[in-house]
């Protein structure tokens, strides 16, 4: 793609990413001017009826007639949506349904029309022109992206709608603006097989001078596609010198043709990859790609477990979470690098939140974007174009100030997200922080994690369950193990208080290696897709590992 193809879209993006920054002054005016308009277009739909949205002309009035409702509520809907009913939830027709990938609950299918994909579109462009100012501050320079997100349908409903993953549904039907900041053909992504679709992009990425961000949902996909360039790294090389596709690969052939007809040698590339290679034992994104400038994926939650091993990858490259988005909705954007702070999307969506101490209610109280306070956590409620009003995601924020008049929020955890021996408690934002602390207190990279609780005491112990990177060495795991007991007291009171007498001091669990892609490829199998790969990293399932080998126990003195 010509340079001024890319510099025009980009200056675009910051077009629109000045237009919502205007709006972010004046946030409770926008709110109510989104909602307004979303109940003018669906007010004569099936179920827009149902909650008379004709006769509200008030925030208020919306809150005290809507209610806030579960995903089941809305099943008996959506199955009449899948057969080709029209104008039940949304007034537009439903173009793509977005089937959830179940991995951390039920699967769930959510409407997407065209007007619905336009707010994604929008809001994505508005990323952009956040990342590019940032970038530009650092010296940096936007430019195109390594992203290995397959487009495959999963199939057709009965009424003839296509469905399939989130990523498939925003990239089939935005490709031609995606597509522009790609740094492989469109074509590469299209490979059924995850290795065929990774290697792909990597080889064509290799010779793309403008490189410069990697792209995945999560941290922990950005450092498999690592490992994929460590592990292919003599083929990709070969590749690059000879000007062939690997044959090994498994590719449609008419794919695999039209894959070829782009390709051609590079040896002055390869030769240069080789020479890295032979001096640093190795192949890296930030040895291979000197001008990478960004690397995109999930901010909150339990990423900054990950990113603990982004340096030895991604040297100082900064980190940007882009957006913070579901298939229900959009909820919020990042405006800057290496920050979890991400502010409200307020074009696309109208949001309210329910404070902690309604979170046990039925029908709780909610306040608006304008009234959360600062250090507070919510649950996020989104009303969006996809027919659901005031949607409980399940997702707890904490608001960690503000940007204009927009809340800042960062992702903590899913609701319901936590275990408990007695009543304490203990959420994944815990257990990721003492994780997290702990590597760099002991100096160790774990490949991954998982604390859940054993079977057979009464209260329960908690399992601390880890996986060791290859080559790394715990010489102390019951101080490892005491240093997490400590950890955990200090990051929950609750578990603090209830350890004095009721729960069991904990074991350390050392799973042999390999385990986690256990756990990995038992996500695959139930037809999660891998772009959408994730685990809890705390579970009440006592047969969430089981099956995996235990290579040692820990235990601490008091209970050996």
């Amino acid at each position: 793609m010509p340079n001024f193809v890319l510099s025009t879209l980009t200056t675009f993006a910051s077009g629109v990413k000045a237009g919502f920054v205007r709006k972010l002054r004046q946030t409770e005016a926008v709110q109510e001017r989104f909602l307004r308009q979303l109940i003018q277009v669906q007010k004569n739909t099936e179920l827009g009826q149902k909650f008379k949205l004709g006769e509200i002309r008030s925030i208020d009035q919306f809150r005290s007639r809507v209610p806030i409702l579960p995903y089941s509520s809305y099943e008996p809907y959506l199955e009449r949506i899948a057969q080709g009913a029209l104008n039940v939830l949304t007034a537009d027709p439903v173009v793509y349904l977005t089937l959830t990938s179940g991995s951390t609950g039920k699967k769930k299918l959510i409407p997407t029309t065209q007007r619905s994909q336009a707010i994604f579109r929008q809001a994505s462009l508005t990323s952009m022109g956040f990342l590019n100012e940032a970038l530009g501050d650092r010296g940096l320079q936007f430019g195109k992206m390594l992203v290995t997100n397959s487009p495959a349908l999963w199939g057709h409903t009965s009424g003839n709608i296509p469905y399939g993953p989130a990523s498939a549904g925003l990239l089939r039907m935005n490709r031609t603006l995606y597509e522009q900041f790609f740094a492989h053909p469109f074509a590469a992504i299209q490979a059924n097989s995850s290795v065929a679709r990774h290697y792909l992009c990597l080889l064509f990425a290799l010779r793309e001078p403008l490189m410069r961000g990697m792209v995945a949902n999560f941290p922990m996909l950005n450092l498999r596609t690592c490992n994929y360039l460590e592990k292919y790294a003599e083929d990709l090389i070969h590749d690059l010198e000879k000007g062939t596709i690997a044959d090994w690969l498994e590719l449609e052939s008419s794919l695999r043709l039209q894959l070829e007809k782009r390709w051609s040698a590079v040896p002055a590339r390869a030769k240069q990859l080789r020479e890295i290679l032979q001096s640093e034992g190795r192949l890296t994104p930030k040895l291979v790609w000197t001008n990478l400038a960004f690397v995109a994926n999930a901010r909150g939650g339990t990423s900054d477990f990950y990113f603990e091993r982004f340096p030895s990858y991604f040297g100082d490259t900064p980190v940007f979470g882009a957006v913070f988005s579901s298939a229900e909705g959009m909820f919020s954007l990042y405006p800057d690098v290496n920050s979890d702070d991400s502010v409200l999307a307020i074009d696309s969506g109208f949001f309210e939140f329910i404070p902690q101490d309604q979170w046990e209610i039925d029908q709780p109280k909610t306040v608006l974007a304008t009234e959360v306070k600062s250090g507070e956590r919510y649950r996020i409620l989104t009303t969006s174009y996809n027919g659901f009003y005031r949607y409980d995601i399940g997702d707890v924020i904490e608001v960690t100030g503000f940007y204009q008049q927009a809340p800042l929020i960062v992702f903590r955890h899913r609701q319901g997200g936590l275990i408990s021996s007695t009543t304490e408690k203990t959420t994944e934002s815990h257990v990721t922080e003492v994780m997290r602390s702990l590597q760099q207190e002991f100096n160790l990279h774990l490949e991954d994690f998982c604390v859940t609780l054993s079977d057979c005491d009464f209260p329960a112990r908690y399992l601390a369950c880890v996986e060791l990177s290859p080559h790394a060495v715990l010489p102390d795991p019951q101080a490892f193990l005491a240093s997490f007991d400590r950890r955990l007291q200090e990051a929950n009171t609750h578990y603090q208080i209830s350890r004095r007498d009721a729960i069991p001091a904990p074991y350390l669990r050392i799973l042999a290696p390999g385990s986690f892609a256990i756990l990995r490829q038992r996500q695959l199998e139930k037809g999660v897709p891998d772009s959408q790969l994730k685990f809890p990293h705390i579970s009440e399932d006592r047969n969430f590992l089981s099956g995996l080998t235990v290579a040692q126990e820990i235990r601490l003195p008091v209970e050996a």
